[in-house]
C-alpha cells in the first residue's frame, strides 16, 4: 500500500496537507462516500447541533476532519461540537489523543468519567456494559451542550460484518442503522456518517499522511491489538476473514451483503418483527390464498413458487 512521508515542519502546514488529501487524493473513496451517506440517509438537517464523538481512533478522527470540511464547503446550516469522553484512559493514551487533535486542528471538548473503574469487577459482558455506559454518557453530555445528535465513526465494514454476525451467530437478520432515535434520551438521534466508507480507505488515508492513532484505548486490552470481549473479538475476526475469502472469489460480495438488507422481500420471509411485534407468514396466509383465488392478488404471487 502506498505510504507517504510528511514533512515534519510546520504543524499548521501539515494539517493543511492532511485536509487537502481528503478533498483531492481521497475525494472519491472518502469524501464522496461521506457526503453521499449524509445526503442519502438525511443525516444532517438545517439547525442541527451535532456532537462528533471522538475516541482517538482512526475512524472518529477522520470523521471529525470530514465534518470540518463539510462545514467549510457544504450547504447545510449546522453546528458541531467535537466531544471526547475519557472513561479512564491511561495517561499516555489520553495525551496521544490530545496531541492528534491539536495536530489536526480539532477543537475537542473533553470530559472525564469513571466507566473503567465501574466495570473492572464485572465478570460477565463487561465490554457490553462499558459500551452502554459510554453511549449514555455521550448522549447526556451532548444534550448538556445543546446538541440534538451524536455522530459515531462506524464504517462500511462494521455494517457488513454486523449483518453476517447477526445471521451466523445470532440467528437473525439485522443491520447497524445509519441513524436511529435514542430511546433513553427523547429527541436525540445517533448518526453514522462513515456508513459508506471502506475501512481500507481510512487506513490508507492515515498511512498516506503518516498519522498514528489509538488502536484501542481500553485499559483492559492495552497490551493487545484487539479491543472487546474475547468471544466477540474472535467472532468479528472470523467474519472479517470469511468476507475476505469470499471477496477473492467474487468482488461483489461486500456490496451484496450490504444490499441484502436493502432488498428484503417480505413475501419470502417466514417471520419478521415490526416495532417489537412479531409477524408470521401464516398470519394472513389463508386470506392471501382467497385473494389469489378471486384474482385480486395474482400479481403479488406470480412467479414466487418458481424461484425455489
Amino acid at each position: 500500500m502506498e505510504e507517504r512521508n510528511v514533512d515534519a515542519g510546520s504543524d499548521l502546514e501539515r494539517c493543511r496537507q492532511i485536509e487537502r488529501s481528503i478533498i483531492k487524493k481521497f475525494h472519491k473513496e472518502i469524501w464522496r462516500k461521506f457526503t453521499r451517506a449524509v445526503n442519502d440517509y438525511e443525516l444532517i438537517e438545517d439547525g442541527d447541533r451535532i456532537a462528533v464523538c471522538i475516541s482517538g481512533g482512526k475512524d472518529s478522527m477522520l470523521m471529525a476532519k470530514l465534518f470540518q470540511e463539510l462545514a467549510r464547503h457544504g450547504k447545510k446550516n449546522f453546528e458541531v461540537s467535537y466531544l471526547v469522553m475519557d472513561p479512564g484512559y491511561h495517561p499516555r493514551n489520553r495525551q496521544k489523543l490530545l496531541d492528534n487533535a491539536r495536530l489536526l486542528q480539532v477543537p475537542v471538548t473533553v470530559f472525564s468519567t469513571q466507566i473503567f473503574d465501574a466495570v473492572v469487577e464485572i465478570e460477565k459482558s463487561p465490554c457490553y456494559l462499558c459500551a452502554r455506559m459510554r453511549r449514555g454518557y455521550l448522549y447526556s453530555k451532548a444534550q448538556e451542550l445543546g446538541c440534538n445528535k451524536i455522530a459515531l465513526g462506524h464504517h462500511f465494514d462494521d455494517v457488513i460484518e454486523t449483518i453476517l454476525m447477526g445471521m451466523l451467530y445470532g440467528g437473525q437478520v439485522q443491520t447497524m442503522m445509519p441513524k436511529l432515535w435514542s430511546t433513553n434520551f427523547p429527541g436525540m438521534e445517533l448518526i453514522r456518517p462513515l456508513y459508506l466508507v471502506r475501512e481500507e480507505k481510512i487506513i490508507h488515508w492515515a498511512r498516506y499522511n503518516d498519522l498514528e492513532f489509538l488502536r484501542c484505548a481500553c485499559r483492559f486490552t492495552e497490551a493487545s491489538d484487539a479491543c472487546g470481549e474475547k468471544d466477540q473479538i474472535s467472532k468479528r475476526a472470523e467474519v472479517k476473514e470469511l468476507i475476505r475469502q469470499l471477496k477473492e472469489k467474487s468482488p461483489f460480495i461486500e456490496k451484496n451483503i450490504f444490499r441484502s438488507v436493502e432488498n428484503v422481500n417480505l413475501d419470502t420471509i417466514i417471520a419478521y418483527k415490526d416495532g417489537g411485534i412479531k409477524h408470521h407468514f401464516l398470519d394472513g396466509y389463508k386470506a392471501k390464498g382467497q385473494r389469489i383465488e378471486s384474482g385480486s392478488d395474482g400479481k403479488a404471487q406470480l412467479g414466487q413458487e418458481d424461484k425455489i
